[in-house]
């Protein structure tokens, strides 16, 4: 038989495999080998199969795996008093056999009994180690001591025990002899690292005498400054261009905004990828020095003689010089592709790592790797380790603040924890407080020569004029994203196409695509806090100007989407010029540009020409209405009201407060709602503006429904439907149908509500308002039998899902989940309620949540309301 423990566990008789069965009686096995001829007691055997937790069985076990083993192997496995014990014959357990070998100085043949790790295939036992130790070092022993090794080899004993400084000049031999003395110095770098950095020290001087007799034949050049320490993230970006440098030939740019780290993660992937290029790294920093100067800083740290004086054969000498070695060269900051084209290698092994705030398309045969701000958890990370981990650790909330303060670019953030690190007994909600602070955040920002302003103005310099004067007037715009035309309009001019161009060039503004496929800008908000810094250069009157333009352009798009938009808006809109500029979807323009409009709003107010801005929330009012956008419907109309009076605009003024008490309305704030519709009734009674008069008249008459008052609710709806019908404004009429209908109903006159809510849903399919059909039919379940009903409010609430209403989703599904709450069905009831009280709660409408909160208690699910 043969037993084999010098890799694998193997047992054989005849030449052939003996099966041993599962993991614990191949474990029983290898102790009993790794002791031969004594007796292991049943404890240790315990101790190795369950170490720390052993089964009650354990004993049982280990007997049942020992009779299996005899089966197996035979008698060679016995059982002593108290254990058992293996006796393999001469020359049959491999372990004997090299020790004998090694003891005789058969080194060849001692060392080739090993097949890898000793027991490589079980997990490794605290018992076993001091015998595997002991055939460790003695294995380590005979190779050090024997004839040459083969590389691979040498390599994976290397891996095992990276601390052998004889395995290392072994390696440093083999290469060298095989013609591999680039590799060999290499091996030698990383020797010297590897004991430096677990032992401390240098290598000795049998390992240093070898890398002299090969050192001749390398060509070292190592100007890469040093890697930050404290290095952290673009983990994939540091893998992808590793993955293109190792390629060669190749180029790679480098490219992102200011504070990104474009320079470090160069340097550190420089370090990273170092031992691939043998023959050094050189490294430069660009920015506005001219080619011919920098080829002479290179050809010198190549060792070039005479250097040629004209800027072409430099550039050719470099190319020439590069071809016959195998280098990295760093081109750092790099301005134009003028500037780096002569400094590109131009055959051979090199590869060249640019870095540039800009993109640099005209450079052929360059990949370029974008690099953006970091990922949250990489950039908390940074900060940790800058601020140091127990400063971080205490207020999570504050760190997030920071972080966001910070755009997650890691100089922001290496400068915020410098400041963090030297200052321990401020408090991180003080840092945070005094960040969010935008007009002083850029000086918060800054500490030594660390500075993000400093950054940004290094790139803001560059731009053109235009793109400059663009950059600053966008500041005005907000934290929010805009369209390109909005740039137009700051600039007063029919398209800037180019500006914007080279604003995204130059990684200063961030460009994605909505939802409708428009293309939208953002300047990241520190690079906006810059530009309004900027902007105090610039006079009050030209900065109004530009925001006026913006303004008319935004009025003129909501205008033409207001009057597109799916559900006829029951309101007044001003009366403005319709240019058909706008996208092909209204609501998708509408929720696409909202927080663009709000910002130009909050801007106008700023800049006190809010007297030019109230007109565009009274056109926004539509898309406020369908979507259920309150909270943004009255913070927009508060500055449309201000706008309105300054503008001494009372029909405007009119408007704006109907739509308030519209929206006081929806908000369960009825008294406000009255007062602010009535004085909407008497600036429209002012302005003669009967179809305000009218859609006054019903406001008040909806606040009057609630209150009870339904003869004084009767008498203004109806008053209202007199006049649309003299207006001759369908849509409206069929809406004040409802509204009669809807007060006979709480009346309980049931005919009559059923003929007037009949009239409703009938005038509106003749005219194609899908809308008012549906609030027809919602309250027309009321008045049917259970299946009939269900049928209407089935389609009530598929209408109202075509249009994309979903307050009114909502309410259609209340009145189904009641439906199925009345007759007992209250599985589906309880579905219902909670996708109504789910929209209900998004919306903000606390007192239909409630209700159907309610509702949903009733139906025995208590656990939607937690």
């Amino acid at each position: 038989m043969a037993f084999r423990v010098l890799g694998p566990l193997e047992v054989s008789a005849g030449g052939r495999p003996v099966a041993l069965g599962g993991r614990k009686p191949r474990m029983l096995l290898a102790t009993l080998l790794l002791q031969p001829d004594t007796t292991v007691g049943v404890d240790t055997l315990v101790d190795v199969l369950w170490p720390g937790s052993p089964p009650r069985s354990a004993v049982a076990n280990v007997r049942t795996y020992a009779h299996a083993l005899r089966a197996a192997i035979g008698a060679r496995v016995c059982t002593r008093p108290g254990g058992y014990q293996i006796s393999p014959r001469p020359g049959e357990l491999d372990m004997t056999t090299f020790e004998a070998k090694a003891r005789d100085g058969e080194l060849a043949e001692a060392s080739a009994l090993w097949r890898g790790r000793a027991l490589a295939d079980l997990p490794r036992s605290l018992v076993w180690e001091p015998t595997l130790a002991r055939l460790e070092e003695l294995r380590l022993s005979v190779l050090e001591r024997g004839p040459s090794v083969p590389i691979a080899d040498l390599r994976g004993l290397l891996a095992e025990h990276p601390l052998r400084e004889e395995l290392w000049r072994h390696l440093l031999h083999a290469l060298h002899r095989a013609g591999r003395t680039a590799e060999a110095m290499q091996a030698y770098r990383e020797a010297e690292r590897v004991l430096a950095d677990e032992l401390g020290t240098r290598p000795g001087p049998e390992l240093r005498k070898a890398r002299a007799l090969i050192q001749a034949d390398v060509f070292p050049v190592c100007q890469l400054p040093m890697d930050v320490p404290d290095f952290t993230g673009h983990r994939e970006v540091v893998h992808r261009v590793m993955a293109e440098l190792t390629r060669a030939p190749a180029a790679v740019l480098l490219t992102g905004p200011p504070g990104a780290g474009k320079s470090t993660v160069a340097v550190h992937i420089g370090h990273r990828v170092a031992r691939a290029f043998p023959d050094g790294q050189l490294h430069v920093c660009l920015r506005d020095r001219d080619p011919a100067g920098v080829l002479a800083f290179l050809l010198k740290a190549l060792a070039v003689p005479d250097i040629p004086a004209d800027t072409a054969e430099r550039a050719a000498r470099y190319r020439s010089v590069l071809a016959r070695r195998q280098m990295l060269v760093v081109l750092d900051d790099a301005a134009s592709a003028a500037q780096v084209r002569p400094l590109l290698p131009g055959s051979g092994p090199s590869a060249v790592l640019i870095t540039s705030r800009t993109w640099l398309p005209e450079l052929s045969g360059v990949v370029t790797v974008h690099l953006d701000a970091l990922a949250d958890a990489e950039a908390h990370d940074l900060l940790a380790r800058v601020a140091g981990p127990d400063r971080v650790a205490g207020e999570p909330d504050q760190v997030t603040e920071i972080l966001r303060a910070c755009g997650n670019l890691p100089l922001a953030i290496r400068v915020a924890g410098t400041r963090i690190a030297a200052r321990r007994a401020v408090p991180l909600r003080v840092v945070a407080g005094r960040l969010a602070d935008e007009h002083g955040r850029l000086d918060e920002l800054t500490t030594g020569s660390l500075a993000v302003r400093t950054s940004v103005t290094d790139s803001y310099l560059r731009l053109p004029t235009t793109a400059a004067r663009a950059f600053r007037f966008a500041g005005m715009l907000g934290p929010v994203s805009f369209p390109g035309w909005a740039i137009a309009a700051l600039l007063g001019r029919p398209g800037a196409e180019d500006v914007l161009d080279t604003l995204v060039n130059a990684n200063l503004l961030a460009a994605s695509a909505d939802a409708t496929g428009t293309i939208r800008y953002r300047l990241p908000d520190l690079f906006r806090c810059y530009a309004t810094e900027r902007l105090s250069g610039d006079p009050r009157r030209e900065l109004r100007t530009a925001a006026r333009r913006v303004l008319d352009g935004y009025l003129a798009r909501a205008t033409h989407a207001a009057a597109r938009m799916p559900v006829a808006f029951f309101g007044v809109l001003p009366q403005q010029e319709n240019a058909l500029i706008s996208a092909d979807d209204p609501a998708a323009w509408f929720d696409a540009e909202m927080p663009s409009i709000t910002a130009i709003l909050e801007l106008a107010e700023r800049l006190g020409i809010q007297r030019d801005a109230w007109r565009i929330p009274a056109m926004t009012a539509p898309y406020f209405d369908l979507r259920g956008k309150h909270g943004d419907w009255r913070r927009s109309h508060e500055i449309a009201l201000r706008g309105a009076r300054d503008a001494g605009d009372r029909h405007g003024e009119a408007i704006i407060l109907r739509n308030q008490g519209q929206v006081a309305l929806y908000d369960d704030d009825f008294a406000a709602a009255e007062t602010t519709t009535r004085q909407a009734l008497r600036l429209f009674s002012e302005a003669e503006d009967d179809t305000g008069i009218g859609i006054a008249h019903a406001g008040i008459g909806t606040t009057s429904r609630i209150h009870g008052d339904y003869p004084g609710a009767l008498r203004h709806h109806r008053r209202a439907l007199r006049i649309f019908v003299r207006a001759g404004k369908p849509h409206f009429q069929a809406a004040a149908k409802i509204a009669v209908g809807t007060v006979l109903l709480a009346q309980q006159r049931f005919p009559e509500a059923e003929k007037w809510l009949t009239a409703a849903r009938e005038q509106a399919a003749r005219i194609g308002d899908r809308h008012r059909e549906a609030h027809a039919l919602q309250r027309l379940a009321g008045l049917r039998e259970p299946a009939q009903a269900l049928d209407h409010l089935t389609e009530a609430t598929e209408m109202f899902q075509h249009l994309g209403d979903d307050r009114c989703v909502a309410y259609a599904r209340r009145h189904a989940g009641e439906l199925f709450l009345r007759t007992g069905d209250r599985a589906r009831a309880r579905d219902l309620l909670a996708e109504s009280l789910d929209a209900h709660l998004r919306s903000g409408d606390h007192r239909s949540a409630a209700e159907v909160a309610r509702l949903l208690a009733e139906a025995g699910h208590g656990d939607q309301l937690q």
